[in-house]
């Protein structure tokens, strides 16, 4: 399994389309509109690195309105998030 956040910019006042058009594409779990530097943050998840390749160079680059994006490949998945998940008792 290969993890990544995509930082990602788009152009003057397409941000919420590209967002909305972001989470459909497969691999993308999850879109945050953010304020700072990026506009939007993107987290992939893909079965291998071929597939994360495919997916940054090729589908987000024919995204209408995704001006530049920078990938940060993870390393590690260090989450209390899957741990409560897994041992919750439906609170």
């Amino acid at each position: 399994m290969q993890n990544a956040v995509i930082l990602i910019n788009a152009e003057k006042g397409r941000i919420k389309a590209v967002a909305e058009r972001l989470a459909e594409v497969p691999g993308i779990s999850e879109v945050y509109s953010t304020c700072g530097r990026y506009d939007l943050v993107a987290i992939a998840r893909t079965r291998d690195f071929e597939t994360l390749a495919d997916l940054v160079t090729g589908r987000l680059t024919q995204v209408e309105g995704v001006r530049e994006t920078e990938t940060l490949n993870a390393l590690q998945v260090h989450s209390r998030h899957d741990l409560e998940t897994m041992f919750s008792v439906g609170l």
